[in-house]
C-alpha cells in the first residue's frame, strides 16, 4: 500500500514536515550536500529525526510514536532529496 505516492504514510508525513519547516528544510539541504551516497544521507536522516523526537518516557504515546518512526523509508526521503539536488544541479 502506498500513500501520496509514498511506501506508507509515516514515510510522507516525515518528509512534509522536514520539507516544511524551514530550519529542518536547510538542515536537511546541507546534509544532501555533504551526503557521500544514499545509504549515509539515510542513516543521517534517521538520527536527526530519532535524536530530536521528545522523551515521553514509558507509555502508550511513545510506543506509538517509536512505532511510526520505525516504519519511515528513510533510503526512500533520501533517494527523493538526492534526486532533487541531481535537477538543481543539471538546471544550473
Amino acid at each position: 500500500m502506498t500513500y501520496n505516492g509514498w511506501s506508507n504514510h509515516e514515510t510522507w508525513n516525515v518528509k512534509l514536515w522536514l520539507d516544511n519547516e524551514e530550519g529542518s528544510y536547510r538542515y536537511c539541504k546541507d546534509l544532501v550536500r555533504r551526503a557521500k551516497n544514499t545509504l549515509n544521507l539515510s542513516l543521517q536522516l534517521k538520527d536527526m529525526i530519532e535524536e530530536n523526537a521528545p522523551e515521553l518516557g514509558a507509555s502508550m504515546y511513545a510506543d506509538l510514536l517509536n512505532s511510526s518512526i520505525s516504519e519511515v523509508n528513510w533510503y526512500e526521503i533520501a533517494e527523493s532529496y538526492l534526486a532533487d539536488k541531481e535537477d538543481e544541479d543539471a538546471e544550473a
